[in-house]
């Protein structure tokens, strides 16, 4: 076995990291599932530590596989640098691009697409602007703002806006390490509903929310809303409540390092489907096309 992994080898252990299924990563990567076992496998037993926890929920981050996913991730950002450094980027475009973005958008999508974007057109005034999806949608149509990248399923002026899905993000079930959940072949919105729940408002979460809930039938034990992803992992961590969030917000550790484990329901719960929008009835300027461009090869 080569002393040095290949990116090939990363890129499957990032794949199942994200995904906590070999299965699941199989399928994103295109690759058999034999593949991507040895690939972590040879990994883990080059570094001499173990990078995940086998569960019957899942592959499940240990705290050295957590370092080691960050350290992967700046890996691969120091690649896509390389590149983009080295290429000769024509025609030149200038100008300047007023974007909008929704919370949850800005936290955790945002950043690396921004980086790339700015590596990649220097010369290009990028603004960016933090609002809701009613702003949004309001400055997109006024001239405001000529793009947003936001979660594009709940749009009231559908018909007047023009988008671009990039990325869907699976919704599961986040409890604590111990919760009695965990133990159990299958879980619904039924159980769920016996235990106390933890709210997210931001982004009109509970909105999206209370639509899957009411098509159950059931009605969740609100215990607690916060507009705080952060708030809500402390909460779950420590075994106060559950909730059912995206699997972009997750993370396994919470702020005071207790565990977080989520768990695929049983039941179909829509993901988060986060776009490209604009006004349909102007023109995008080169700056707007040239980023647009950029989304269609972005990684989600």
């Amino acid at each position: 076995m080569s002393r040095d992994p290949s990116l090939r080898k990363l890129r499957y252990f990032l794949a199942v990291a994200n995904s906590s299924r070999v299965t699941q990563a199989a399928i994103d990567l295109n690759v058999s599932q034999s593949s991507i076992t040895t690939g972590v496998r040879e990994i883990e037993e080059q570094l001499g530590v173990a990078l995940f926890q086998r569960t019957p929920q899942g592959m499940k981050l240990t705290q050295e596989g957590v370092r080691f996913k960050q350290q992967v991730i700046q890996i691969f950002q120091a690649v896509d640098e390389a590149f983009d450094n080295l290429q000769d980027h024509q025609p030149l475009v200038e100008g300047s691009l007023d974007l909008a973005v929704s919370y949850t958008v800005a936290g955790y999508f945002l950043p690396a697409l921004v980086a790339k974007f700015q590596r990649s057109y220097p010369w290009v005034q990028l603004r960016l602007y933090e609002a809701s999806r009613l702003d949004i949608e309001q400055g997109l149509l006024s001239g405001r703002f000529e793009l947003a990248i936001m979660l594009i399923s709940n749009l009231d002026a559908a018909d007047s806006i023009e988008c671009q899905s990039l990325t869907f993000s699976p919704r599961r079930l986040w409890v604590c390490s111990h919760h009695p959940l965990l133990s159990r072949d299958s879980v619904g919105l039924k159980d769920v509903a016996h235990h106390p729940y933890i709210m997210l408002t931001v982004d009109e979460a509970d909105q999206a929310a209370a639509e899957y809930w009411k098509r159950s039938g059931l009605t969740p034990n609100v215990l607690f809303q916060t507009s705080s992803v952060e708030a809500v992992r402390s909460l779950v961590a420590n075994g106060t409540g559950v909730s059912i969030l995206s699997d972009m917000v997750y993370r396994p550790w919470s702020l005071d390092g207790r565990r977080i484990e989520h768990i695929d329901l049983s039941v179909a719960i829509p993901s988060m489907e986060i776009g490209l929008a604009w006004a349909r009835h102007r023109a995008l300027s080169p700056a707007a096309e040239a980023f647009q461009s950029q989304t269609t090869t972005f990684p989600p």
